[in-house]
């Protein structure tokens, strides 16, 4: 019998705690003052991910593949 009661009183406190704590005004209650929006990050200049993605790469190892007449090795 003893226990109930224990167990109605901790389930009442934790009821009064939970309105208590949604209620607007008072402390830590209510609502959150909104976040202000944030600042677009500044955008990295884009760099090539993998060496078949530069350009550059990709002409040095075309000529480096050509012999001088022009047939590929």
């Amino acid at each position: 019998m003893v226990f109930l009661v224990v167990l109605v009183i901790a389930v009442a406190v934790v009821v009064l705690v939970m309105r208590a704590a949604a209620a607007p005004g008072g402390p830590g209650g209510g609502l959150r003052a909104p976040r202000p929006p944030r600042s677009p990050r500044p955008q990295r200049p884009t760099r090539p991910l993998a060496p078949d993605d530069d350009p550059e790469f990709l002409r040095e190892l075309d000529r480096r593949t050509k012999r001088d007449d022009g047939s590929p090795a």
